[in-house]
C-alpha cells in the first residue's frame, strides 16, 4: 500500500541546531540519530513510538478513511490505521529496538475542517491510537488528543522528549487542504494485505 511511506524532507532546523525530518499525512520517519522529527496535525493523528533504551524511535502520520462503519478492529478503515501503526512498529523491530522497551506519546485529532465535525473523524482517529496501543501493549507515557486546535509536534527520538505547540489561529488553509487531500488519497486506493508485527 502507498498511503504510508517514509518522509523524504530532511533539513537542518536552525531553531533547535540539529537534522530535521518533516513528515506529511500518510508518511512516517524513524532514525536513531540525535535529530528532530515534526509534523503539523489536525484531525490526523501522530503516535511517537521509541525504544526507551536505545532512543531508536520514530513517528507517523495518518488518519482514518471514513467507512461509514464503528471502527472495529476489522473494519476497512481501522485497517488504514492499523497499518500505519504496524509498518511504524516494524522498522523499529527490524533495525534493532526490542518490543518490550517501546513507548508512545500520542497527539491530534483535533476537531479542526469544517465538515468533518460530523463524522467526529478527529475523535474516531484518537480513540483507535489509543486502543491500537492498549491492544499491543505498548505504554501511551503521554497524549495531547482531541480539543478543536491544530498542533506542531515536534519529537526527539533519541531522548523521548515531545515539544507540542497548539496553533491557536491558522492563516493559511494548507493543513486543511493536506488533510483533505490525504483523505480523498485514501477513499481512492484500497488497503493492501495484511502485515503481521514481529
Amino acid at each position: 500500500m502507498d498511503t504510508d511511506h517514509l518522509a523524504t524532507n530532511v533539513y537542518y532546523d536552525r531553531t533547535f541546531d540539529c537534522d530535521a525530518a518533516k513528515i506529511l499525512p500518510g508518511e512516517y520517519y524513524f532514525t536513531n540519530k540525535d535529530m528532530l522529527i515534526v509534523t503539523v496535525l489536525g484531525s490526523c493523528v501522530s503516535a511517537c513510538i521509541r525504544d526507551r533504551v536505545t532512543g531508536l524511535g520514530g513517528m507517523n502520520h495518518f488518519m482514518l478513511p471514513d467507512s461509514g462503519s464503528d471502527g472495529s478492529p476489522v473494519s476497512a478503515s481501522a485497517r488504514y490505521g492499523t497499518y500505519a501503526m504496524e509498518v511504524l512498529i516494524n522498522s523499529l523491530l527490524k533495525n534493532g529496538a526490542r518490543r518490550d522497551n517501546l513507548e508512545a506519546k500520542v497527539f491530534g485529532g483535533g476537531a479542526v475542517l469544517k465538515g468533518f465535525t460530523a463524522m467526529n473523524v478527529g475523535e474516531r482517529n484518537a480513540a483507535f491510537v489509543q486502543q491500537f496501543l492498549r491492544n499491543e501493549r505498548i505504554r501511551i507515557a503521554a497524549e495531547d488528543l482531541n480539543d478543536v486546535y491544530p498542533r506542531k509536534v515536534y519529537f526527539f527520538p533519541r531522548t523521548g522528549r515531545v515539544l507540542v505547540k497548539k496553533l491557536m489561529q491558522s492563516h493559511n488553509d494548507t493543513l486543511a487542504k493536506r488533510e483533505i487531500e490525504y483523505a480523498s488519497r485514501l477513499k481512492a486506493k484500497p488497503v493492501a494485505g495484511e502485515i503481521e508485527l514481529f
